[in-house]
Parts: structure tokens; sequence; C-alpha cells
């Protein structure tokens, strides 16, 4: 798949990774889309680079996502993205904790999938940017590793369905990414143990074998591979970029 003359939609591409998804689509030739409710923050990652803009719209909202796709046009590659992450102990989670969690992680995805894939032109690519805490289990975040599970699940059964239409579906799953996203959970994490911001990114960095966090950079990377031709194979797929962490 070249990607001169494709269409690229990309929910929560106002910043961190989905702002990194749009300028690296965009540099490799394809007409990018970048959906997200902050209309702002879309206007301005469009701002930056030439083939991208911005269409305000709620993933969590069924009658958005249509309209999203009515104003973006039928695309050739869509990127699951937008997401959010809180946490919280167990035993103190609210249901509607629980329910905000599944509904733009699991929900968003799910509705973004089925209408990309109801316009899409032909072969294509569909691709979640799920977490490794939709591999294994985190304390503290239970609802949102439930619902990164969730689209994980959601990945390889999409990915089954429609092997035959020259589609694949796949999840990237990096663990903690140096973006606005974690720097909102260490400063989350600072404010309820008391610990340093410099304290909690240490602890995060130490959940990685390469004691690190991730680069927005190398979720763009893994997202363009699973664009090319030479990963037509790659279906149903929960890719990590983890450092080598189970």
């Amino acid at each position: 798949m070249m990607l001169a003359g494709k269409r690229v939609l990309v929910t929560g591409g106002g910043s961190g990774v989905g702002a990194d998804l749009a300028r690296g689509f965009a540099r490799a030739g394809a007409e990018v889309v970048i959906a997200g409710r902050r209309i702002e923050a879309l206007q301005a990652v469009a701002s930056d680079a030439d083939g991208i803009r911005a269409v305000a719209g709620d993933v969590t909202d069924e009658t958005a996502v249509a309209g999203l796709f009515d104003t973006a046009g039928p695309c050739d590659i869509v990127i699951a993205n937008a997401g959010a992450a809180e946490s919280m102990a167990f035993g103190k989670m609210t249901l509607d904790h629980w329910n905000a969690m599944l509904a733009v992680n699991l929900t968003g995805t799910f509705l973004t999938f089925r209408e990309g894939l109801r316009r899409m032109p032909g072969a294509g690519r569909l691709i979640a940017v799920a977490s490794v805490a939709g591999l294994k289990g985190y304390p503290y975040v239970a609802a949102y590793a439930a619902a990164k599970h969730g689209v994980v699940g959601l990945v390889r059964a999409l990915g089954e369905e429609v092997a035959g239409r020259g589609i694949t579906v796949n999840a990237i799953c990096p663990g903690y990414l140096d973006t606005e996203m974690t720097a909102r959970t260490l400063a989350n994490i600072g404010a309820k143990t008391g610990r340093s911001v410099e304290d909690a990114r240490a602890a995060l960095e130490r959940q990685s074998p390469q004691r690190r966090l991730f680069e927005p950079g190398e979720v763009t990377g893994t997202a363009l591979w699973l664009c090319s031709d030479a990963a037509r194979g790659i279906n149903g797929q929960a890719i990590a970029i983890a450092g080598g962490a189970p």
C-alpha cells in the first residue's frame, strides 16, 4: 500500500501520539484527517504541516462518528487513537468512572472501526492504539486495562472477519509514552502520594526493561510499517512497544 493518494483518519489527533501520527503520515504523502473534541488543538496540529485537516468529533457518540466520516470522506486507513486514562483504587471506583473509561477507550474504537469499515473503498488498514495494559494487568487502572483488553479482543476478532477483503486489523500496544497524558499521570501520582514528579517518572521508567518512557515516534513508525505492503500478512495482532516487558 503506497501512501500517496491515500486518506488516513486519526482520532485523538490534537496532541501526543495522535499528533505525531498525523505528521508522520502527512510526511509519507497521505492525506490526513485528524479528529477530536478540541478543535483548537486539532487546528494547531493541522496548521503545522501540509496535508492535514481537522474535524471536530466525539468518538463516544454514534451520530458524531458518522458525521465525522461524512466530513472526512472514505478513508483507506483508520487509526483509532483517542483514549483517556485515570487511576483509581478498585474499591473506590464508581460506575461513572468505569463507564467513562470503557466509553472512550473501547466503545470509541468500536464506533470508529465500524464506520470506517463501512465506508472503506477497498483494501485498507484498521489500527487501534491500545496499550501494554491491554496485554497484562496493572494496579489502580482496572477500568482502563479492561477497556484496552477489550480493544485487543476486538482487533483479533475483526481481523479474522475481514481477512479475505484485503483489510488488516491490528493493535499497537505501547508502554508508558512520553506524552501529555503521561505528564498528567505523573502529576496525579505526585498529588496522591506526595512524591516528586521526577520520582514518579523514575518509577514508571523502571516498569520497562529498557528503563525509559517510549516516544510517540515509535508508535508512528510501527503504524507506517503496518500500512506498508510488507505488512500485508500482519493481521489480528497486538504489537507491544514495551522494551521487552511481558
